[in-house]
């Protein structure tokens, strides 16, 4: 991990970024809509999200998987559309671990040649380059042509008499064929055929997975027997930690940075501490980050599980987007990151990934600047990496009705379709900001400005902090529900950080107590001139121990007030 550095991550949806078609039809075939490619990622693509002050990006749906449009004349066996969803298909339906998914190539028989030259064009713009590890679940109809020689295939040596063995990859449920609650035809001659049934993604373990289960995939054995009670088999080491050690091996030869490792949690972590210092012992440099969405599970997967950073998604998120919404207090942060302790520094925060509603859409806040306050928290609070959605920064609704995705507010995993303000902002591979409207422009400045600062600024990358919540309660000048301070310092550089999450302009008084002023060595002045790194303006701090300190506020607004001591 480089300390030097605040990671601030680009998530991007690989299939998406580069569809500049405006015509989608809903639940449209490739030919239809078409697909974004690989090589959408141009010099110029990448160097403006580097502008933007990414330092890494996040390649969604890069490996192979299955999908409703049929390949087999390039020796990749079709899957059966009952079993896909979508016509594109998930990315966390993993069909063989060892390819590139044939929709992102321009030449589908040079996919991993073209994606040899996306890490090598990556790379000369400075940013480092994350890839997805789907470990928990695979396709059903999973079989890898392209695995290296000698590799034999997940599930081709399995015992299916046996509901669990810990030399089996899959689960199964002995006896039955996978019936469902699923129209197992779906529009193809013949039906789904499975026998046995194999367990379903989602922790399934009978043969009826239903529509609102992961039912297109099947979950990997890791040699726990969950029918069982639970026992875990893990010695000898199970077949599967093998294979998919060997996986990731294969990935991080290719000069990759970094894995972002879906459903980590329903993996168990001896398996990464297992895997991990393996991995990293060959590729020092690479990077783990996990999906974890149980907060009691977070120590095990950072310490024992070996991974570099979590997902803070129950905590900090959910805190964020329900202050954006109005029905949380600002007092509910401090809560937050008290409750994680020491390991706050390794927690990724985001307000937008592909699991998550846009903020911009109608289920959460309706527009894109309202979330400028809980934006503004989340990159400055503390030292640890930072996530965007390719989208985020212009106030990408996501309610487009596209396919299998429906209307839900999120850009869809599963269709081909294009995402309307990347496609205007791309402008055919231009740039220039032509189609985006002014709104747009200044939305993406305000995220250009912060994320850039998040690595300019010595304070915010590596400094102290020191949360005002404490001394601001039930004060008649701050409203503790709406506004949240705090402070952050570096040598002789203090940033005065305050956020108002109101749709009312505000001008709070902000109590920083003696303490403040002791541990942070800050001299006591008559004022302050202070710059607020958004706006570029100064203005005069009368910041005294344990007085208050005024701050003017727009609505949905905050000020990084920077002071030279």
């Amino acid at each position: 991990m480089n300390t030097n550095e605040k990671i601030i991550i680009y998530q991007v949806f690989t299939r998406l970024f580069g569809n500049g078609n405006p015509n989608c039809k809903y639940n449209g075939s490739l030919e239809e809509n078409g697909c974004g490619k690989m090589a959408d990622f141009t010099t110029k693509a990448l160097n403006e999200i580097k502008k933007l002050g990414a330092t890494h990006i996040w390649y969604t749906g890069i490996i192979e998987h299955a999908t409703q449009t049929n390949y087999s004349r390039y020796g990749i066996q079709p899957d059966h559309p009952a079993i896909v969803k979508g016509k594109a298909g998930s990315p966390y339906a993993i069909k063989d671990y060892y390819d590139i998914d044939p929709d992102l190539a321009n030449s589908i028989p040079d996919r991993m040649k073209e994606f040899h030259n996306l890490v090598k064009r990556t790379h000369k713009a400075g940013l480092k380059m994350i890839i997805d590890f789907v470990p928990n679940h695979v396709a059903r109809q999973y079989h890898s042509d392209a695995k290296p020689e000698g590799v034999a295939d997940l599930g081709e040596k399995d015992n299916k008499d046996l509901a669990f063995s810990p030399l089996n990859n899959f689960y199964y449920i002995p006896g039955q064929p996978l019936q469902g609650h699923i129209d197992l035809h779906k529009n193809a001659p013949e039906p789904y055929q499975e026998f046995p049934a194999k367990a379903t993604g989602n922790d399934k373990f009978d043969a009826w997975p239903g529509i609102n289960d992961w039912y297109e995939t099947v979950k990997l054995n890791y040699g726990i027997d969950y029918v069982g009670g639970r026992v875990c088999r893990f010695h000898p080491i199970p077949d599967t930690w093998y294979k998919m050690r060997d996986i990731l091996l294969f990935w991080a030869a290719k000069d990759i940075d970094g894995f972002r490792c879906d459903m980590a949690e329903m993996v168990p972590a001896d398996f990464w501490a297992w895997a991990i210092p393996q991995i990293k012992q060959s590729y020092p440099h690479i990077i783990f980050i996990a999906e974890v969405y149980n907060p009691n599970e977070y120590h095990n997967y950072l310490l024992h599980g070996q991974f570099d950073y979590l997902y803070d998604k129950v905590g900090l998120y959910d805190t964020l987007r329900a202050l954006t919404c109005g029905s949380e207090s600002a007092t509910a942060i401090q809560h937050r990151w008290q409750s994680l302790g020491n390991i706050q520094p390794r927690m990724l925060n985001f307000l937008e990934n592909h699991d998550e509603q846009r903020i911009a859409s109608d289920f959460f806040a309706g527009n894109g600047f309202k979330a400028i306050p809980a934006m503004i928290v989340s990159a400055c609070m503390n030292t640890n990496p930072v996530m965007v959605y390719f989208g985020q920064e212009f106030g990408e609704p996501g309610m487009d009705t596209e396919g299998f995705s429906g209307r839900d507010g999120r850009t869809t995993i599963f269709d081909y379709w294009s995402v309307d303000s990347i496609r205007r902002w791309r402008n055919g591979g231009k740039f220039d900001g032509k189609l985006l409207s002014n709104e747009e422009k200044k939305l993406q400045q305000f995220y250009t400005t912060l994320l850039n600062l998040c690595n300019t600024e010595d304070a915010i990358r590596q400094g102290e902090f020191f949360d005002l919540t404490y001394v601001n309660l039930e004060g008649w000048m701050f409203n503790e529900h709406k506004q949240y301070a705090f402070l952050r310092k570096c040598k002789d550089e203090l940033l005065l950080i305050v956020v108002n999450f109101d749709g009312m302009p505000a001008r709070p008084g902000i109590k920083i107590p003696q303490h403040a002023f002791e541990y942070l060595q800050i001299p006591v002045k008559p004022s302050y001139e202070a710059t607020d790194l958004l706006s570029g303006k100064t203005e005069e701090l009368s910041m005294a121990p344990d007085q208050h300190t005024h701050v003017q506020l727009e609505a949905y607004s905050g000020k990084i007030l920077k002071i030279k001591l």
